[in-house]
C-alpha cells in the first residue's frame, strides 16, 4: 500500500495566531498531488490549531474557527481517502469529530501504527495544563507582533524534544509498538522528521506542515520504502 503521512499543520482561525502559513490554494495542490500518489493519507495530529483562542478553554469553538477559516481543506480533509488521528493542539477533534488517538494498518504483511507522538511528552502528559497555557500564551505574543520572543521560546521547547539519542517521543513510541507487535511506529509532534531502526522496527515521524513547510512521509509498504520528503 502506498501511504502518505503529514502532521503538525496548525491550521488556525487565520488571525495572526494562525501558525500554518501556507496559502491555502498552494496547500490544497500538494494535497492534489498526495491524493494522486497514495493510496491513503494519514492526518498525524495536531491538524487543527485549537489552544490559541482569545481566551482559554474554548477549544471547540476555535476548532470550529479554524475550519471556518480553512473551509477547502477541511472538506478535502472529509474524503475517504484520509485518515485522522488527533494530536494534543486538536485534542477536542476526538469527542467533536470521533478522531482517535491512533490507527493501526495491516498492509502487505506488516503492521503499522500511527500515533502523534504526544503521549510520549511528559509535559503534555503531566502537565497538561501548564503545556496548554504555554501554547496560548505563544499565541497571543504571535497577535501583538512579538515574533522574535515567540519563536525563542519556540525554539527551546523544539530542541527539548528534539534530542535524537534521549527523545521521550520515540522511546515512547517504539516501547508502544512493541506492546503492540508493530513493525512500523510512525509519529508527529516534535516537528523533527525522521527515520530510524531499532532492532527490526522502523521508527518515523512525519516533520511538520506548519509555518509554510512541506514536510511529509512516502510509505511503499509493498516495496518496503519509506522515505521522508521536503517539498513535493
Amino acid at each position: 500500500m502506498l501511504i502518505a503521512v503529514i502532521s503538525d499543520l496548525h491550521l488556525g482561525a487565520g488571525d495572526r495566531a494562525d501558525a500554518f502559513e501556507h496559502e491555502d490554494n498552494e496547500f490544497l495542490r500538494f494535497l492534489g498531488y498526495l491524493e494522486s500518489n497514495f493510496e491513503r493519507i494519514v492526518l498525524l495530529g495536531d491538524i487543527w490549531e485549537t489552544l490559541t483562542a482569545p481566551k482559554p478553554g474554548m477549544q471547540e469553538a476555535e476548532l470550529l474557527r479554524a475550519q471556518a477559516a480553512h473551509p477547502e481543506i477541511h472538506r478535502r480533509f472529509l474524503r475517504s481517502k484520509y485518515r485522522y488521528v488527533h494530536g494534543n493542539h486538536d485534542l477536542v477533534a476526538g469527542p467533536v469529530m470521533g478522531a482517535p488517538d491512533e490507527y493501526f494498518l495491516e498492509a502487505d504483511g506488516l503492521r503499522l501504527l500511527f500515533n502523534h507522538g504526544h503521549q510520549g511528552d511528559g509535559l503534555c502528559m503531566g502537565a497538561r495544563p501548564l503545556s496548554e497555557f504555554g501554547v496560548w500564551l505563544g499565541g497571543w505574543l504571535r497577535r501583538g507582533g512579538f515574533h522574535r520572543t515567540y519563536s525563542s521560546f519556540a525554539s527551546m521547547e523544539h530542541r527539548r524534544s528534539q534530542k535524537p539519542d534521549s527523545c521521550a517521543v520515540r522511546r515512547w513510541a517504539l516501547s508502544n509498538g512493541a506492546n503492540r507487535a508493530a513493525d512500523i511506529v510512525v509519529t508527529g509532534h516534535t516537528h523533527k522528521a525522521a527515520k530510524a531502526f531499532t532492532g527490526a522496527r522502523l521508527f518515523l515521524n512525519s516533520g511538520a506542515c506548519a509555518h509554510g513547510n512541506i514536510s511529509y512521509l512516502a510509505l511503499d509498504t509493498r516495496q518496503h520504502h519509506y522515505e521522508v520528503v521536503h517539498g513535493y
